[in-house]
């Protein structure tokens, strides 16, 4: 006899070769996270020389197709994840800050390179020190500029925490009237 499980182990999808039809048994968040995670529309904040290698990983050598977030949207209103490649200037921030508010939820931020993470070499009055001090950041990808691949990790990443969020239960705790 198998052992028992415990009550906090969840299964998270189950197939049943008994029914017909090939029906697949899941929980809503479950199901809606794992077509958010697959189906990432980044937006393109290319502000300095980390956008060229944001540009490669879109490339087919580097192939970012492959994690679903092929489709480069240049529309705010058309995304749910935003790069910010490069140094943000002071004179820039506000243009990413109206850019991200603009971004229906859910939505999440990478930070791509030195420059967009911490303000990078450039210690002066101009430049913002790390673009986390204007919006909040999910993941942070190393590198002056970082290579494709380390952008495709960071990707993975940010799609693992899509993966374990909490999305239907959220959604309808905040429908309740108090």
């Amino acid at each position: 006899m198998p052992p028992a499980t415990a009550p906090e182990e969840q299964i998270h999808a189950a197939y049943d070769s008994k029914v017909e039809g090939n029906i697949i048994f899941t929980q809503v968040d479950t199901a809606i996270n794992w077509m958010r995670k697959n189906s990432l529309w980044p937006m393109p904040m290319g502000l300095a020389c980390c956008a060229i290698e944001l540009m490669a990983t879109g490339a087919s050598r580097f192939d970012i197709s492959r994690f679903g977030a092929e489709v480069m949207r240049f529309s705010p209103r058309q995304s749910d994840v935003m790069i910010v490649a490069g140094t943000v200037t002071y004179k820039m921030a506000l243009a990413v800050k109206r850019v991200w508010d603009q971004m229906p939820e859910p939505k999440w931020c990478i930070a791509m390179g030195a420059c967009a993470s911490s303000g990078g070499m450039y210690r002066s009055y101009a430049v913002l020190q790390g673009i986390d001090n204007l919006i909040p950041v999910d993941v942070y990808v190393s590198g002056c500029p970082p290579r494709p691949e380390a952008l495709l990790e960071g990707l993975m990443k940010l799609q693992d925490k899509v993966q374990a969020e909490e999305s239907a239960k959220a959604h309808f705790k905040a429908e309740k009237p108090s």
